[in-house]
């Protein structure tokens, strides 16, 4: 099993949240967030990157498919925070769910 250090996720996501607090019109996390199509801008993002991560693994290039994952985590962790949840609750949604796995 890795012991991978996810604490960049902690990073970005507490950067995303201060962009929300924090407006600067030069920050791309504020034109997602503040954009006059609302939820449906980081919507269309998170949909954009779900396909260019499908279609990175359809050509199995293994460097655009970290780059595609990478993408998409970035913009999940915006609709996270768009949506006022937390890290800690995705995790505590894990943790209940792995539980639930080692029970099967």
């Amino acid at each position: 099993m890795q012991n991978t250090d996810l604490s960049i996720l902690n990073r970005v996501y507490e950067i995303i949240l201060d962009r929300k607090q924090n407006y600067d019109e030069r920050s791309y996390v504020c034109k997602l967030l503040n954009n006059h199509k609302g939820m449906n801008k980081i919507l269309e993002k998170v949909g954009e990157e779900s396909i260019e991560t499908i279609l990175a693994v359809r050509n199995e290039d293994h460097a655009e498919i970290i780059s595609e994952i990478s993408d998409l985590i970035f913009h999940l962790l915006v609709l996270l925070v768009a949506n006022n949840i937390t890290l800690d609750e995705i995790t505590a949604e894990m943790i209940a769910r792995h539980e639930s796995m080692k029970r099967d």
